[in-house]
């Protein structure tokens, strides 16, 4: 996982992991997930600083093409609509 994805997600906001007891053990696959799934819109914004949204936009998809994955269903359409629209 990226430094500054550690600094300024997972250390800054806590109550995304809240069920995570090793938190540098996270992937950033892990984190996109948490972050797409319980976060504020202003956190999405930082994670598309930090990873860029195409990078997010490709795990997203990865993740959310599995048969079994952790996203809500509002939230896997609300963000495979958002992608669409910006040609991901």
């Amino acid at each position: 996982m990226k430094l500054r994805l550690y600094r300024e997600i997972v250390t800054e906001k806590p109550y995304l992991f809240w069920s995570v007891g090793n938190k540098r053990g996270l992937s950033t696959e892990s984190v996109v997930g948490a972050v797409l799934n319980y976060g504020n819109f202003d956190d999405v914004l930082n994670l598309f600083e930090i990873l860029s949204i195409k990078r997010v936009s490709e795990i997203f998809y990865k993740q959310s093409g599995l048969k079994r994955n952790n996203y809500k269903k509002q939230t896997q359409y609300f963000f495979d609509q958002y992608f669409k629209k910006r040609g991901f």
